[in-house]
This record gives C-alpha cells, sequence and structure tokens, in this order.
C-alpha cells in the first residue's frame, strides 16, 4: 500500500453541483431558482405569506384560552399508595403529606402540590394531607378508615372583597327590569 493509492469508499464523497456556469451544465442561467422575483434572491422572508391573500394562519378561527398562571399538580391514585404501602415504601401509620411521599420516591418534585385520584383501591387505614382530591378517593380512603385533610389555599382579604363585589354586581344585573324581558 502507498500513499498514492489511498482513496476513500466510494459513494463516500459527493461532488458538490456547481449552480450558474452555463447552459450545459443544467444549472445554468437561473441556477435552480426559477424565475425572477424575491425568491431568486438571497434573504427570502416569505413564512406565511401568501401574496397578499390573507394568510391561512390568519383566515383560521382562535380557539381555546391559555390560563394565565396555569398550576401543575403531582398526582397520585390510590392503588399506588396501597402499592407503596405493600413495599415497605410508604409507613401508613404516620401521616403522608407531599414530602413523605418525596422522601419515599414515589413522587420526584414538589409541583404546585399534590392530587390525590381514585385509581386502584386502597385497603390500608392512612391519613393523608393533599391539595385536591376527587369524590371517589376521598370515599375510598373513608371507606378503608382514613382521613384526608385539604390543604386550602391562601386568600388575600383584598382577593376576597373584589370577589364579593363582582358578585353583587352580577346579582344587580341580574336584578334589572331588562334582564326579565330578555329570559322571557
Amino acid at each position: 500500500m502507498r500513499l498514492n493509492g489511498i482513496k476513500d469508499n466510494p459513494g463516500a464523497k459527493k461532488t458538490r453541483v456547481r449552480i450558474g456556469r452555463g447552459i450545459g451544465s443544467g444549472m445554468g442561467k437561473m441556477g435552480g431558482r426559477g424565475g425572477k422575483g424575491q425568491t431568486a434572491r438571497t434573504g427570502v422572508a416569505i413564512g406565511g405569506f401568501e401574496g397578499g391573500q390573507m394568510p391561512l394562519h390568519r383566515r383560521l378561527p382562535k380557539r381555546g384560552f391559555n390560563k394565565w398562571r396555569p398550576q401543575d399538580f403531582n398526582e397520585i391514585n390510590v392503588g399506588s399508595l396501597q402499592q407503596a404501602i405493600e413495599d415497605k415504601r410508604l409507613d401508613a401509620s404516620k401521616p403522608v403529606d407531599l414530602a413523605t411521599l418525596i422522601e419515599a420516591g414515589i413522587v420526584r418534585r414538589p409541583k404546585h402540590g399534590l392530587r390525590l385520584l381514585a385509581d386502584g383501591e386502597i385497603k390500608t387505614k392512612i391519613s393523608i394531607t393533599v391539595n385536591h382530591a376527587s369524590a371517589k378517593a376521598k370515599e375510598a380512603i373513608e371507606k378503608a378508615g382514613g382521613s384526608i385533610t385539604l390543604i386550602v389555599p391562601k386568600v388575600l382579604a383584598a382577593d376576597e372583597e373584589k370577589r364579593k363585589k363582582s358578585e353583587a354586581k352580577k346579582a344587580a344585573k341580574a336584578k334589572k327590569p331588562g334582564a326579565a324581558k330578555s329570559e322571557e
């Protein structure tokens, strides 16, 4: 073997097409860019532009909304709690809360709190503190002899005042004589 005999495997190197080098190359004159105009030049910024026609993304109606401050809760089923108790990862005799579940490795991180759901069944008496619980989950825990404590979110006095004002406004609006006619 000599240095002058070394070469790449067939197909390893692809020769690039040299555009704009005469008619005979097949990539001459317009160089594969079509006719004249915006797209024949560099720096084309079309992105949804349809030649002045209302673009599709503006013709379609808006749907739904995005919540201003969405909260992401850890969700856990009563069946998962039962499984953790059976696996000896959770002590049913002690009160269970989010910190206990993180420590046991059942939940990874705290997020905005804990939501209890009713998938599966629970046989062990357990005392649990959560932010939310479905009606069936509450029923299942209480049926097993356990108890649920819900964490009530802190409401500022100013927010409570605003809520009362808006309720009073709605009630006053409903009592107006014009509102009664529209219902008939």
